[in-house]
């Protein structure tokens, strides 16, 4: 098993507990964070091997992780391995997955690459990579099967884990909050490029929402306790000037609690819909992996926010690049807290989204691959 990032290894977590519930004795091992190893995952490598994004990022540490890969490539071999479930990571997973299908191993993916928003045009290749494709969005499967690959909608593990997350005023009294104030929460993103860049426009952000309203409770939700110092580092004293209060490590129920996020694009975007919580989205790529993507056109989708992409319509505004200002992201802020019907409808469509959404994935997924492994 190979996870790329920490919604990776959520995921694969759960996988790793539905396969074990259903096959005791199976032996998992590979490419692993705490809740993976946790679950009985052998880690061979850790979580940080494959956290960088990016196109000028990736090139940066290519060596390092084509080394990564002939390296693990070769210790499934020695260790015989049945089968390999590379999840999410997409380029190094699937290039994997690839090598691994070639030496008879089993090659499933999880989570399917972002095709109908970002290079369309690997469909194919992954389709050739691949035993099996498992999806956490309906609308992906058909992309997939029109060419011949075995792919199933399991369902997306978040729906379910996040039904049973305290009520909004059992987080706010979580967190010492009434449940009279306005709560604010900024997600700046979770990778080392994604703070550095968005550090000081959440710190500016943070300072014009003081000022426009000075009675709210503004918090910043990180996901680690060394993010922390970097996030500071970055921003100067813009946060400490806002008021801004830092909680690590407590992002669902800050999002549960809080009135409405502004928060970097990512799989917390979904994690804020499916919690019910308003949404901005902002994001400000490299600049040389922007130029790039613009210039040879890759990104197809209309929108880069999942719930965005889910409802097929901008439920979240999106706010990219030189869009993401402090101005236009407070404008946005502001206009989610002036209009209460918009907050109705938005609760509405998450709900709508959450039921079909939370299906039993791992268990789905567990028992789709053990049936072709000969073990139903």
């Amino acid at each position: 098993m190979s996870a790329g990032e920490a919604s990776g290894d959520q995921i694969g977590a759960d996988l790793a507990l539905a396969v074990k519930k259903l096959h005791p004795n199976i032996e998992l091992a590979g490419l692993a964070g705490p809740q993976m190893r946790a679950a009985g995952v052998e880690p061979w490598y850790g979580l940080d091997s494959l956290n960088v994004m990016g196109l000028t990022e990736v090139i940066t540490h290519l060596p390092r992780l084509i080394r990564l890969r002939s390296q693990f490539l070769k210790r499934m071999i020695d260790w015989h391995a049945d089968a390999f479930i590379g999840i999410d990571a997409p380029d190094f997973n699937i290039g994997l997955a690839r090598k691994a299908r070639q030496q008879n191993i089993f090659a499933v993916h999880y989570v399917s690459p972002s095709v109908w928003a970002w290079r369309a045009h690997r469909v194919r290749k992954i389709a050739g990579s691949l035993d099996m494709l498992l999806t956490l969005f309906p609308f992906e499967a058909d992309i997939y099967r029109r060419h011949g690959l075995d792919t199933r909608f399991v369902g997306h593990p978040l729906a379910r884990q996040l039904r049973d997350e305290p009520d909004r005023d059992s987080a706010r009294a979580s967190l010492g909050l009434s449940s009279q104030e306005t709560v604010i929460a900024l997600l700046p993103g979770s990778r080392a490029g994604e703070l550095d860049r968005h550090a000081r426009l959440l710190g500016q952000t943070a300072l014009q929402l003081r000022s426009q309203r000075p009675e709210a409770t503004l918090l910043v939700l990180l996901a680690e306790t060394d993010h922390e110092a970097r996030l500071r580092f970055r921003s100067g004293s813009l946060l400490d000037q806002a008021g801004v209060e830092i909680l690590v490590g407590r992002t669902r129920t800050g999002l549960r609690a809080a009135d409405l996020a502004l928060a970097a694009s990512g799989t917390v975007t979904l994690e804020a819909f499916l919690l019910g919580c308003p949404l901005v989205v902002f994001y400000r790529l490299a600049p040389t992996t922007y130029w790039i993507a613009r210039g040879l056109r890759l990104v197809k989708s209309q929108y880069v926010a999942l719930p965005n992409i889910l409802a097929g319509r901008e439920l979240a505004p999106e706010r990219l690049q030189h869009q993401a200002t402090p101005e236009r992201l407070v404008s946005d802020a502001l206009d989610w807290l002036d209009q209460p019907q918009r907050v109705a409808d938005y609760l509405t469509a998450a709900t709508s989204c959450s039921q079909q959404l939370a299906a039993e994935s791992g268990q789905i997924a567990a028992n789709a691959i053990l049936e072709r492994l000969g073990h139903d």
